[in-house]
């Protein structure tokens, strides 16, 4: 079975026992949203404890507070009535296995899948990439406690953020499934 059907017989099962969720609200129930990242490993319905409609769940690579990260945000208080935020980076993430630099060269040499020994990264087949790499800021990791610090502040900072809002940091243990709060961010996010 492909990777497609695999994914439409699971819908199919969903479909099945769908009942009403088609009446959810648009709104979340609960009226907070998590930025978080897109780790296979999280799964923010049950580290949170949420069902479909109760909170706005936005997942980048890294959970990092980029343009459109914050876009999301602002949409979900906005028009969405969201009044409480989580950042919630991870442990081993793979954002801190690399640098900008690292994955620009990689893209520069070749667009197919790079291979990684533990300690590099190298592209197993050369040619046909791209110099577009060179001009994207891939938003690394060199410390979790300070990127959720970091991430925490820009959130706040944001002119289109209003003060009333509580940001929470916080990192996801991957080994135990625990939330561990990062005290500096969520000060730094507490509302004023």
């Amino acid at each position: 079975m492909t990777i497609l059907q695999e994914v439409l017989a699971a819908n199919a099962t969903y479909v099945a026992g769908f009942g009403d969720k088609g009446k959810l609200a648009l709104p979340p129930a609960r009226r907070f949203a998590i930025l978080t990242c897109m780790d296979a490993r999280l799964d923010p319905a049950k580290y949170a404890g949420l069902s479909e409609g109760d909170a706005h769940v936005i997942r980048n690579a890294g959970g990092r507070a980029s343009d459109d990260a914050i876009r999301s945000l602002v949409i979900s208080h906005k028009l969405l009535g969201t009044l409480e935020w989580f950042v919630i980076h991870h442990t081993n993430c793979g954002m801190e296995l690399f640098s900008d630099e690292v994955m620009a060269d990689l893209l520069d040499d070749s667009l197919e899948t790079a291979a990684f020994d533990g300690a590099n990264w190298s592209n197993p087949k050369h040619g046909g990439g791209c110099s577009g790499g060179h001009f994207i800021k891939w938003h690394t990791i060199k410390s979790q406690e300070e990127s959720v610090l970091q991430d925490v502040q820009r959130i706040r900072e944001h002119p289109l953020v209003p003060a009333a809002i509580p940001i929470y940091g916080y990192i996801y243990d991957v080994a135990t499934g625990r939330l561990n709060e990062v005290p500096k961010a969520s000060e730094a996010g507490r509302a004023g």
